[in-house]
């Protein structure tokens, strides 16, 4: 598998505006009408995949495999968010990300996400193996 070139600094921003779906409530991580934080870590990842979508060959992909958030300020159901990711640190197969997610002005949350590049065939392969092992 030949690796995309990727360079630290590659960045893209995806927006979200907060609906009754994306509340805590409705997310079940809390009990509040506020953007859940599930709901922010797939807003940052989605931000990392925009980052890399352009670049990657077909049968390549990038599948998340570490995150972690600090999600800093609540967001009422209304409001537009967005995700900036940026590509701070590339080892190998590996892609390290930072991400900031704004209201506005205002810090939402940051989220550092780890990402690995694979060969999305041989990785549908396996997960279908898995659960032929395991005897779904």
């Amino acid at each position: 598998m030949e690796l995309p070139e990727f360079s630290p600094g590659l960045s893209a921003r995806v927006e979200l505006t907060v609906t009754d779906a994306d509340t805590a409530q409705a997310v079940g991580s809390g009990d509040v009408p506020v953007l859940g934080t599930p709901r922010v870590l797939a807003l940052a990842e989605a931000a990392t995949v925009a980052a890399t979508a352009r670049l990657i060959p077909g049968g390549i992909t990038t599948v998340g495999v570490r995150a972690e958030i600090a999600h800093l300020a609540p967001t009422p159901v209304g409001r537009q968010v967005y995700a900036l990711a940026t590509l701070a640190k590339v080892d190998g197969r590996k892609l390290y990300f930072e991400v900031v997610v704004r209201e506005g002005e205002t810090l939402v949350a940051e989220v550092r996400v780890e990402r690995a590049v694979l060969d999305r065939q041989r990785f549908i392969e396996k997960a279908l193996s898995i659960e032929k092992a395991i005897g779904r």
